[in-house]
């Protein structure tokens, strides 16, 4: 199959890239920005944010595909790998993060 990544709206979507993500879901104005996809920087604003962000886990992939020139399919999944590992892991470690911060905190201030 040629690739038509980077060609805008004329761009044919592979199967293979269709589908939820991670990574634009947890990190959307970040990953919009790296993935050339500047309609996810709606997530900065208030309230439009969340679902922004919604949209984005939905869409963001398809939307990378289009408005950035990729090497190839496997270049691409490769990619947005990293990003949904990024993603979850800087959710984990914030929620661990608060965690240990929620148990330290009281036991300070007595």
């Amino acid at each position: 199959m040629e690739n038509t990544s980077g060609n805008g709206k004329s761009a044919i979507v592979p199967d293979e890239v269709k589908g939820w993500s991670w990574g634009a879901f947890l990190l959307n104005w970040i990953w919009a920005i790296g993935n050339k996809t500047w309609i996810g920087l709606l997530a900065l604003i208030p309230y439009a944010g969340l679902v922004m962000a919604i949209v984005l886990g939905f869409k963001g992939k398809e939307w990378a595909w289009k408005n950035k020139k990729w090497e190839s399919v496997d270049h691409f999944q490769r990619v947005q790998k990293q990003w949904s590992k990024w993603g979850v892991g800087i959710i984990l470690f914030c929620f661990v993060a608060g965690f240990i911060a929620a148990l330290i905190v009281p036991a300070l201030k007595r």
